[in-house]
């Protein structure tokens, strides 16, 4: 039985997912560097953590520590793509269950080595989308978030999690 929710989170987008989550199941959320000492090595976690590089940092962490059940990769891509990539760069096993959350860009709480990947990965997403021939509005909305910055936690994309969470209790 899953006994709590375990995240890391760079700019809050993760953590307000967790948060979200929590109040939907009633499970408490904790911050992976601070759940030590509070759940016992071997629980059944979902495990949320923030994509760099189509991996989810965090998770090979919990993964040592605890039974992942069901991961919830949060970046800036649309919810529910990606999770081939994810799956694979994170070596997320097939009977774990997976899914994508688009999160938000928020370059201010960046730092160091993070902040400056992605100025410059931000550049080179910006120029390959403005340069295509026909955008989607996928498109025109990942452009807006990279230019200016935003938002896009929602409780609506937690609509797959919740329904697989559901599916698990007895």
């Amino acid at each position: 039985m899953i006994s709590a929710i375990v995240y890391t989170s760079a700019t809050g987008s993760t953590a307000q997912y967790a948060q979200l989550l929590a109040r939907k199941t009633g499970l408490p959320a904790c911050a992976l560097k601070e759940v030590r000492g509070r759940l016992p090595a071997g629980a059944e976690i979902v495990y949320l953590g923030w994509v760099m590089a189509n991996g989810v940092k965090g998770y090979a962490d919990a993964a040592k520590r605890y039974r992942v059940r069901m991961v919830c990769a949060v970046g800036m891509a649309v919810t529910g793509t990606q999770l081939g990539e994810v799956r694979k760069a994170s070596s997320i096993p097939e009977d774990t269950a997976l899914f994508t959350l688009q999160g938000g860009y928020h370059p201010e709480k960046l730092r160091g080595m993070y902040s400056l990947m992605m100025r410059l990965m931000r550049k080179a997403l910006v120029k390959q989308l403005t340069e295509k021939p026909e955008r989607t509005p996928a498109d025109e909305d990942m452009i807006a978030l990279l230019e200016h910055g935003g938002d896009r936690v929602s409780e609506e994309n937690l609509a797959q999690p919740l329904a697989w969470l559901n599916t698990q209790e007895g």
